[in-house]
């Protein structure tokens, strides 16, 4: 079967990213705080730009084709991930407004700066591993299927030496370094739902490229763990 990749984003579509997303966060953090002047929200804010910016010239230098990848739910994506997804997503961007109104408005939690800094660090140790990850596995793309098209195959090296889904582990982080770094204990109720759903996502995903990935299996009982090292 010949290898055919994605089809690009339109300029269009990438235009609407590049003005929409950022226009989103904002609105996720500012709108439940009140407030513009609330700065937590802006160093939140610069922090992510500044972080996500790295890590998209260091993806465009080493995997460039990652972004076709992840521009669309390709067809073929497992109709059971499309109801997980229709779970996760809504807890996962839950958490910021929840972590602002809580933070920035209500005064709910009271969280000591060594945590707010400790939520920081699983942050950037999330997008430091999801960008790994990205960076050698061409086959990243945000739904679940059998990419047959794409000729996949699996990757071994990288962080797939020590785990079998590492960037689901570095979403893991993310999850739950969101809430503290804002200032928030309750927004790590939505954090564990969305991570909650990802663990079951990581168990299905695993068991259809056990079955359907030719040279899978043999690496799942090389690489015996999933997310945690030494444990599952």
């Amino acid at each position: 079967m010949p290898v055919t990749e994605p089809d690009p984003m339109s300029r269009t579509k990438t235009s609407a990213y590049a003005i929409g997303l950022p226009a989103a966060l904002l609105a996720l953090v500012f709108l439940p705080a009140g407030r513009l002047d609330w700065m937590p929200g802006w160093i939140f804010i610069g922090f992510l730009v500044a972080a996500f910016a790295v890590s998209a010239l260091i993806l465009q230098r080493v995997n460039p084709a990652i972004y076709r990848a992840r521009s669309r739910f390709q067809p073929g994506t497992e109709r059971w991930d499309r109801i997980l997804l229709l779970l996760m997503l809504p807890a996962m961007v839950a958490e910021v407004p929840l972590a602002t109104l809580d933070a920035g408005r209500m005064s709910w939690s009271s969280v000591p700066p060594a945590f707010i800094v400790l939520g920081y660090a699983l942050l950037a140790a999330g997008i430091a591993i999801t960008t790994w990850a990205q960076g050698v596995n061409r086959f990243f793309e945000p739904g679940v299927r059998l990419q047959r098209e794409r000729g996949q195959r699996v990757i071994t090296f990288g962080p797939y030496a020590f785990v079998r889904h590492p960037g689901y582990v570095g979403a893991l982080m993310m999850f739950a370094g969101l809430p503290p770094a804002l200032g928030s204990w309750w927004a790590l109720v939505p954090a564990a739902v969305a991570g909650a759903v990802l663990v079951l996502r990581t168990h299905w995903e695993d068991a259809l490229l056990q079955s359907g990935l030719e040279g899978y299996a043999d690496y799942a009982r090389r690489v015996r763990f999933r997310l945690v090292p030494g444990l599952w």
